[in-house]
């Protein structure tokens, strides 16, 4: 069974900073080869795709957080991260890593974040 255990959410003021970690267990041993994404939701909301990192590590994100948030894996550590950078109140949700892209299945139980003053 796959297990994604995200981490380092919180409240935070705009223009702030987080830095999310997921780490994969049960793929351990095969972590490095499989492409990862980071997605969200916010209350009443659809799931939205925000980055995703291949195993080559190409990445790629969504318009709304380009030059704001960077997508990064420690594969000797079983280990994605999301750095979010100049935090905005639209940023709030539900974040949760996954499994290769859409439909991002399998994924974590998600971390909330909150960009509030």
């Amino acid at each position: 069974e796959v297990q994604l255990v995200e981490s380092g959410g919180g409240l935070v003021q705009p223009g702030g900073s987080l830095r999310l970690s997921c780490t994969a267990s049960v793929l351990a041993l095969r972590f490095s080869l499989y492409t990862m994404s980071w997605v969200r939701q916010a209350p009443g909301k659809e799931l939205e795709w925000v980055s995703t990192i291949t195993r080559t590590n190409t990445t790629d994100y969504t318009a709304s957080v380009k030059g704001r948030f960077t997508i990064s894996r420690d594969n000797t550590k079983n280990t994605l991260y999301l750095q979010m950078n100049n935090l905005l109140t639209t940023d709030t949700a539900m974040y949760l890593c996954a499994v290769g892209r859409a439909p991002f299945l399998p994924r974590g139980q998600g971390i909330q974040v909150t960009v509030s003053s």
